[in-house]
């Protein structure tokens, strides 16, 4: 089983850069199952039907969220209704949409999961004992399982693959927005990276425009986030799973600069 998994998708520019670099990418990796992070896929935040239908359309198959699931109105409603779109697991009972699910994947089946950490961003319930939980009820269901741990912390991404080695097949970092050099194979098998990076403008402080970071850093006053323009910075990791054990074999950074025609929301 190959999956390709896109770092977080921000605004506009990440997700014309992912129409234009994907159709590529499936002809030349041929995945059984794409999934992306598009918690900033409206407008650098949140997710909206439209965004989601635009995404699904370029290819995608399963979009994870994260810590701005809920920032458009719409999204609660759309979490209901679309089982492609899995927000973060450890939201308390009663939230709106699935935290995880188990999706076709070439002749094999693959669960996805939404974690989110609790250190340096918005406190959930604890992801930890969660999976510990949750692990075991999928693997009734398919060996082959992928996490998307979308945390700000870098220890508290690795401990959990650690905590997870060999009972899940791959532990994926979202949401800092940085590609990190550290994908391997664990020792049990399952493959991590502690962030995948992002799909959004390449000269920019985490997809917005410089300037407007800046002055927030000099002078501390709020300010609107606007995304800055073309190019775009494509961030993606190819992970190959024996899907008769649910192992890792491998794990392969992908990356690719995009210039986009147009820039906006």
């Amino acid at each position: 089983m190959r999956i390709l998994f896109f770092g977080d998708i921000v605004g506009r520019p990440g997700r014309q850069a992912v129409s234009v670099v994907l159709p590529r990418w499936q002809a030349a990796y041929r995945p059984d199952i794409i999934i992306a992070n598009g918690e900033n896929a409206a407008a650098g935040m949140g997710i909206t039907p439209g965004v989601a239908d635009e995404l699904f359309g370029a290819g995608i198959d399963v979009i994870t969220l994260g810590n701005h699931t809920f920032s458009k109105k719409e999204a609660a409603q759309l979490l209901e209704d679309e089982s492609r779109i899995i927000r973060p697991a450890n939201y308390p009972a009663g939230v709106p949409g699935y935290g995880h699910g188990v999706y076709a994947a070439g002749e094999g089946r693959l669960a996805v999961v939404n974690l989110m950490g609790r250190v340096f961003i918005d406190p959930l319930d604890d992801p930890f004992h969660l999976a510990k939980r949750l692990i075991p009820l999928l693997r009734e269901q398919t060996l082959c399982i992928l996490i998307d741990m979308h945390a700000e912390a870098t220890s508290e991404k690795a401990a959990l693959a650690w905590m997870v080695d060999g009972q899940v097949s791959a532990v994926v970092g979202t949401h800092t927005h940085v590609p990190t050099a550290d994908e391997r194979v664990l020792p049990g098998g399952t493959a991590f990276i502690t962030d995948v990076g992002m799909v959004g403008p390449r000269d920019s402080v985490l997809g917005v425009r410089t300037d407007i970071i800046i002055n927030r850093f000099l002078t501390r006053m709020p300010a609107r986030f606007e995304l800055a323009e073309s190019p775009v910075s494509v961030n993606a990791v190819l992970i190959d799973v024996d899907a008769l054990t649910g192992h890792a074999e491998r794990i392969t950074r992908l990356g690719e600069i995009i210039t986009v025609t147009s820039s906006g929301s």
